[in-house]
């Protein structure tokens, strides 16, 4: 690696003024796993890190609302998430998906901001979030913003978050409130040729809100084999006023397989991929009927 300065402010607004100062390229640095590895590789040549382990504690909370809602600060480890009894209760689908993300040595020490923030398209919080409509509250030296989970994916590896912009939380609506009976339930399924904790070579997150057995609203995301995550609203849209039975499943199934290109590499072909993908949308809409 090249040497480089490493700063440690201790706010997360001085770390987001740190990263343009004087003009040299720099990088956030938290947990530091896909970080160094790329920086090992000559990938990324910062001249500065800006270390974010010594900001406000409060980046590292998660906490429920009265509403239901989750607040998961930035700096919270893949680890602290998992384990959350928040978590647990109010989207009990981010504690499984969790259990097969990487490993544990890398859960430890990864934080949820940095794991957004990369923008990898291989990554499986991005697509569950984006299912249960989060959003990211960010800082920069002018204020911040909020921004869907789902807006901020722009491209391979690329990100809507400005050069001197940062994380600092992310937000999960209520979902049990949703509808009178039944309200939203959501699955995350990870295909992979190989380990559990493999990187997927498909990632299917679905969240249904349905009362009784007809649906309400429906959102349905893939990624791994895109460059970003994304929406099927066609395959959403079959599913919205249906009822759940085996002839729904199966167009909405169609529905997927038919409104998305999937990149093929050495883990399958495209149209294998696609085949994946109407199939594995079924079996997760089964799931959420048990």
């Amino acid at each position: 690696m090249t040497p480089f300065e490493l700063a440690e402010p201790r706010s997360l607004r001085e770390a987001a003024s740190l990263l343009v100062a004087g003009g040299e390229p720099a990088r956030a640095i938290a947990g530091g796993t896909a970080l160094m590895l790329m920086m090992k590789a000559g990938v990324f040549q910062p001249k500065r890190l800006v270390s974010l382990r010594g900001v406000e504690a409060r980046y590292s909370e998660i906490s429920a609302t009265p509403d239901g809602s989750l607040h998961i600060g930035a700096l919270a480890t893949l680890t602290a998430l998992a384990h959350a009894e928040a978590v647990k209760k109010a989207a009990p689908v981010i504690t499984q998906t969790l259990k097969t993300l990487s490993n544990v040595r890398v859960r430890n020490v990864a934080t949820v901001g940095g794991a957004l923030a990369h923008g990898d398209p291989h990554m499986d919080l991005p697509p569950v979030l984006t299912a249960l409509d989060a959003r990211v509250n960010t800082v920069s030296p002018g204020g911040g913003r909020t921004l869907a989970v789902g807006e901020l994916y722009t491209g391979y590896y690329e990100t809507a978050l400005a050069d001197d912009e940062l994380i600092a939380e992310v937000i999960v609506p209520p979902l049990a409130s949703a509808a009178a009976q039944g309200g939203w339930r959501a699955v995350y399924k990870k295909i992979t040729t190989r380990a559990a904790d493999d990187w997927p070579t498909l990632g299917i997150a679905v969240a249904l809100c349905r009362e009784a057995n007809q649906v309400k609203d429906a959102r349905l995301v893939v990624s791994a084999a895109t460059n970003t995550p994304v929406r099927l609203l066609a395959a959403e849209n079959t599913l919205r006023g249906a009822v759940l039975d085996a002839a729904t499943l199966a167009r909405c199934g169609d529905a997927a397989m038919a409104e998305v290109e999937l990149a093929g590499d050495a883990h399958g072909s495209s149209a294998y991929k696609r085949e994946l993908l109407r199939v594995h949308v079924q079996r997760a809409l089964r799931e959420i009927m048990v």
